[in-house]
């Protein structure tokens, strides 16, 4: 079963960002609190459990909100999603909008960490359908 095992918010863009238990998802802006919130097709950032384990793999000492991700999630290969995607993340509906990004200038993130997974692996969606989020949120793909 696909999930959410941390949710983490910054109020700076290009930090770590620090775990917390529950936030809310606002329809077509994002994480409430969160600097990477807002009108955008980059609302919210997705990064799987499994690609932290990649770098964890490597010797680094990295977790959950590293990468500057607001949901961390486990049991789903996030990164093989097509654009447009729907996932339903607990009472929530999001569309996803990117996958990876491209990095122009290596972020604090990876000058901290001495990798950056999101490029390659992370990706962002759009949400449609707000409300709260909480960790353990069941995560299902939405047939178009």
């Amino acid at each position: 079963m696909a999930k959410i095992i941390a949710i983490s918010t910054s109020k700076e863009k290009g930090i770590k960002k620090e775990n917390v238990a529950q936030g809310e998802l606002v329809p077509n802006f994002g994480l409430a609190g969160d600097a990477h919130a807002g009108d955008w097709h980059r609302q919210v950032s997705l990064l799987g459990m499994e690609s932290i384990e990649k770098i964890k793999a490597k010797g680094l000492d990295v977790k959950p909100g590293d990468f500057a991700e607001n949901l961390t999630t486990e049991g789903i290969e996030l990164f093989t999603l097509p654009i447009g995607q729907k996932l339903k993340i607990g009472n929530t509906l999001h569309e996803v909008t990117q996958i990876g990004k491209e990095c122009h200038n290596r972020c604090n993130i990876f000058y901290t960490v001495g990798d950056c997974v999101m490029p390659r692996e992370g990706i962002f969606t759009r949400v449609l359908v707000g409300g709260p989020v909480v960790v353990g949120d069941k995560i299902e793909l939405v047939d178009a």
